[in-house]
């Protein structure tokens, strides 16, 4: 059977600009690996078409990009796609990962209470940098990578067949070499060590991590 990939690609700000370009090629990657990919792009990225694809299509794996909070996900221009003691029913038998805002803080626990298989994402703010100069190519952004290398590659390995517990280890063993790398710097990154590390501390999964999509 085959298995599909859900992404929502909001695009509305330097943030949401940033996160949609960086997870492109997890959707390159998907489709070479057989993967039905529904891509939520843009103003495509709303409630009404989330809730249809899901309803209709069932995806194994939901990943989750824009802005958010402890309760909620948005989509596109900031309209809530995603809301705890609302809609997180959806998520039933999901793999979910939220790029996103707190959401991992009680829409996570919520989800899981609501029997998405497992929610993984962030339980406080989700931080990340970028050089305002890379605008236009963010893939060639040195900066940006350091903070969105590791959320590539979470997503990379689950496409790849590999355990939740797996692929979140090799995520976080990127953004410990990235510390690595910047403690030993002179460079003007070094000074980002602490925000890298707020991002490990909060990248947190809830729900079974011992399963594969």
């Amino acid at each position: 059977m085959v298995k599909t990939y859900l992404i929502t690609r909001p695009e509305h700000d330097d943030t949401t600009h940033y996160l949609s370009k960086w997870c492109e090629e997890t959707i390159t990657l998907a489709r070479n690996k057989g993967l039905k990919v529904l891509d939520l792009h843009r103003e495509k990225a709303v409630r009404k078409e989330f809730e249809e694809r899901i309803d209709k299509l069932s995806p194994n794996l939901i990943v989750l990009n824009g802005h958010g909070d402890a309760d909620k996900v948005t989509g596109n221009n900031k309209e809530p796609i995603l809301v705890a003691g609302d809609n997180e029913g959806l998520l039933r038998d999901k793999i979910v990962y939220a790029i996103s805002c707190s959401s991992a803080k009680l829409l996570g626990p919520k989800s899981i209470e609501k029997g998405t298989l497992n929610y993984s994402g962030y339980d406080d703010d989700f931080i990340f940098f970028y050089d305002p100069n890379n605008m236009t190519k963010p893939l060639s952004d040195e900066t940006a990578k350091l903070f969105l290398e590791h959320s590539n590659l979470f997503i990379e390995s689950m496409i790849k067949g590999n355990t939740i517990r797996d692929s979140k280890q090799r995520a976080e063993n990127k953004l410990r070499e990235n510390i690595i790398k910047l403690s030993s710097s002179s460079s003007i990154d070094s000074n980002l060590i602490r925000f890298l590390w707020w991002d490990l501390v909060h990248f947190v999964s809830h729900g079974n991590q011992d399963i594969a999509i």
